[in-house]
């Protein structure tokens, strides 16, 4: 007792401002436990283990992945035989989905919470390996008395993350000990050990899941590139990246001095980064010597690479996924948007909830819908903008309310329009901007799929899929406490990013679809002048779909005889016309005709001696773009 007191009055005395010998990441995550999670370090709580029903779900959406990592799992459980550790994965919301441990322990194991469907997130679990590994997305060790619980204060645990193919957290290894010795660096061989096996699981991840494409891997040593390499990264025929492993981006981010934390390299050329591009890989294949397969960073850094070729489907292997409809049709062939249509198709028969990512107009509301369509669902997609509702009606609006539940309310009652969704989609749009106080009553619906009407006391079932979608940064939203840290998690069980339409390489393919199904709509026929089709092109598009859109639904109300022409555009146009002439390498891409266009490019191809590579350069596009016109314009290398 005296010792859970002293531990009890150590965490008091930090919250009170007193500097700590403990680690900050242990400091921080007390503070998280008081500050958001509302915890007593003198009301201890007993380890919980979710229901089997709900292990059984947890288990099914990990299921690629534990099958993926139980290798893994097995070889860092033999490493460590004879110690009494226990290996847990954790998912991303801190239920155990998989362990190994003594079977002559079970009993103490189990009511330790070192046991299957154990459920250590920080919110209900407080400072504890997993669930911090999880806030924090770092490998640590919370040793004994780093626990903030004090029921799990004999404990030694250690955690490392591991990602997905996209950069998202998608589990955690943990490594712990009933008990250990007094001191934490007796951890640190056993934090090393978790580490590295969490990296070796994300590359067999990324390996599984990227067989049909390039895979490049990296180490810093050419002994170890072929055997045990430190990183790797997926590219697409075009060399843009489709999926890297942690260390991956952040060898990706140093090389091309980016900050990792704000720019994902997913969707971007590889040449970005390293001083290569696609028709760089065959030379880095183990054709050639490993000490001769070196990459350089822009930065100047040196590492070795080894590329392995696209893997041709065998009859073992399922069939490429189609991408049902109402997905395929958002875009036609923009590497970032290819990425992110692959993994919504997946989405979109579960009932995940997903967080749509993307600036204000990038189409948000057109990927949710899609999302239901394809989702098989019978019920309606119903669509909320929160930033529009006003804040005293938002409550009812949304949850619906009883007979007489207030002044003005309706005799009979109404139902909200959550309710309104039942056995289809809820699209909420700007959920950042959802009230604080009713973020906890939406938190109540995601998790127990009911709700109560405003003067209401009984719940009513409801079956709906859930998206949002905010053009605000949440994670910093969260760090402010303008949102609720467990809501975000719930929301964000899965993410889709939008990219801006600015860097989009099918733009002229949008800009056609829109053109013509804007007319449509107008009851009257259009088309683009080349002239009109040039300042469109030009023009930044900070206002993305959405400015887009209303750009054209001005053109085709404006123009005369059933063509577009640069007056009928927006102002911007206008200004852009009165510009200098554009320079060759402009022209070269963006040509009023199709036969200046041809010849400028066919220019700069000469000049090049048809080094594709050199010609994007010069041109300051990347190599798909230049692929892509020269298939349009019919050009082909000399032989």
């Amino acid at each position: 007792m005296a010792g859970e007191r002293e531990h009890i009055r150590e965490i008091e005395q930090v919250l009170s401002g007193v500097r700590s010998a403990r680690d900050d990441i242990v400091v921080q995550s007390w503070l998280r436990c008081i500050d958001q999670h509302r915890l007593d370090p003198a009301r201890p709580t007993e380890a919980y283990i979710v229901p089997d029903t709900q292990l059984r779900e947890h288990r099914e959406q990990s299921e690629r992945l534990i099958a993926i990592a139980r290798s893994g799992l097995e070889t860092l459980f033999k490493q460590v035989a004879g110690q009494n550790y226990v290996l847990l994965l954790a998912d991303a919301k801190g239920v155990t989905v998989d362990f190994l441990g003594d079977p002559l322990f079970m009993d103490q194991l189990r009511k330790a919470g070192l046991y299957l469907g154990s459920e250590w997130s920080e919110s209900r679990t407080g400072t504890c390996g997993v669930g911090s590994c999880i806030v924090t997305g770092e490998a640590m060790t919370i040793h004994q008395t780093d626990h903030f619980d004090t029921t799990h204060t004999p404990l030694s645990c250690t955690a490392a993350p591991i990602f997905d193919t996209k950069g998202e957290l998608t589990a955690v290894l943990d490594i712990s000990l009933l008990r250990s010795p007094q001191p934490k660096v007796s951890q640190n061989l056993a934090l090393h050990l978790v580490t590295a096996s969490a990296r070796r699981i994300e590359l067999a991840n990324l390996m599984a899941q990227m067989h049909s494409e390039w895979v490049l891997r990296f180490s810093r040593s050419p002994e170890f590139l072929d055997v045990d390499p430190d990183a790797a990264i997926a590219l697409d025929a075009s060399g843009r990246i489709l999926g890297t492993t942690r260390g991956g981006a952040l060898l990706l981010a140093q090389a091309g001095g980016i900050d990792w934390r704000r720019a994902s390299p997913i969707g971007q050329p590889i040449s970005r980064y390293l001083d290569m591009d696609i028709d760089d890989l065959p030379n880095l294949t183990r054709g050639r010597p490993t000490e001769e397969r070196l990459v350089f960073g822009r930065n100047g850094s040196a590492l070795f690479a080894h590329a392995i070729e696209p893997q041709p489907p065998s009859g073992r292997r399922t069939p490429v996924e189609v991408l049902p409809k109402p997905i395929a049709e958002l875009s036609a062939g923009d590497p970032a948007m290819a990425a992110m249509q692959l993994r919504a198709a997946k989405l979109a028969r579960t009932t995940i909830p997903t967080l749509i990512h993307g600036e204000t107009g990038s189409g948000k509301e057109y990927l949710a819908r899609a999302l239901h369509d394809s989702s098989g669902r019978a019920g309606p997609f119903v669509a909320i903008n929160c930033a529009a509702i006003p804040e005293h009606l938002i409550e009812s609006e949304l949850f619906g309310h009883a007979a007489g539940a207030f002044t003005g309310a309706t005799a009979k009652g109404r139902k909200g329009l959550i309710e309104s969704a039942d056995g289809g989609t809820l699209f909420l749009d700007e959920i950042g901007d959802m009230p604080y106080a009713l973020q906890s009553r939406l938190l109540r619906v995601i998790a127990e799929r009911e709700l109560i009407p405003v003067g209401g006391i009984a719940p009513r079932p409801v079956d709906i899929k859930i998206v949002s979608a905010s053009h605000h940064d949440l994670r910093q939203l969260v760090a402010e406490g303008r949102f609720r840290e467990d809501l975000f998690y719930r929301l964000n069980a899965a993410s889709l990013t939008l990219p801006p339409l600015r860097e989009r390489t099918d733009f002229e393919w949008l800009l056609e679809r829109l053109v013509g199904e804007r007319a449509r709509l107008a009851g009257r026929p259009a088309k683009l002048s080349p002239a009109a089709r040039l300042a469109l092109i030009r023009h930044d598009w900070p206002g993305n779909i959405r400015e887009l859109v209303n750009a054209v639904d001005l053109a085709v109300a404006l123009c005369d005889d059933e063509t577009i022409q640069p007056s009928d555009l927006p102002d911007f146009a206008t200004s852009r016309a009165a510009a200098p002439a554009p320079s060759a390498s402009l022209v070269a891409l963006r040509a009023p005709s199709p036969e200046e266009e041809r010849g400028a490019l066919l220019a700069v191809l000469a000049a090049t001696g048809w080094n594709i590579s050199e010609a994007a350069r010069r041109l300051g596009v990347d190599r798909t773009t230049v692929h892509r016109r020269m298939k349009r314009l019919r050009l082909e290398a000399p032989n």
